[in-house]
């Protein structure tokens, strides 16, 4: 996902997002550990993006603490 679509999203689209994102990398290592799978940079490319939502939240947070 990227960073644009993320900063369009509101805070509880988000956080909703981020939680489904975090259980697809976890049946994304465990499948991986059982039979490695075809493209395993998609678990990278999980953890990116679940790192760039949390980076937005805590952007908002400051933010929101600013005012």
């Amino acid at each position: 996902m990227k960073q644009s679509v993320i900063v369009e999203l509101s805070t509880e689209d988000i956080v909703e997002r981020l939680a489904e994102e975090q259980q697809q990398l976890t049946k994304l290592k465990l499948n991986n550990a059982i039979t490695p799978l075809e493209n395993p940079n998609k678990i990278k490319e999980q953890r990116r993006a679940i790192a760039r939502m949390k980076t937005e939240l805590r952007r908002r947070e400051i933010n929101e603490g600013r005012k």
